[in-house]
């Protein structure tokens, strides 16, 4: 996440990881949600970067960014561990 500081990261984190888990149907805690999101975001931010050599700035790029790699870190987890029974 460029360009804001380390208690921002952690709020766009939770945010991003809260809606990716609504989008996804999974169920997960706050904290698992904050991992979820600033992880989300730098796999994000790095496949943007590959990609176009560039990452979307300011804090509502930095929220989209952080939601599309949660979602993809959610798919990839679902994918290696199987989906659990409702």
């Amino acid at each position: 996440m460029e360009g804001i500081g380390w208690v921002m990261a952690i709020i766009i984190g939770a945010l991003a990881g809260w809606i990716a888990e609504k989008m996804m149907g999974s169920n997960q805690g706050l904290l698992m949600n904050i991992v979820m999101g600033i992880v989300g975001a730098v796999v994000g931010n790095f496949i943007l970067m590959l990609l176009f050599g560039a990452t979307m700035g300011g804090i509502v790029g930095q929220l989209i960014v952080a939601v599309v790699g949660a979602c993809l870190l959610i798919a990839i987890w679902r994918a290696i561990r199987g989906r659990r029974a409702a």
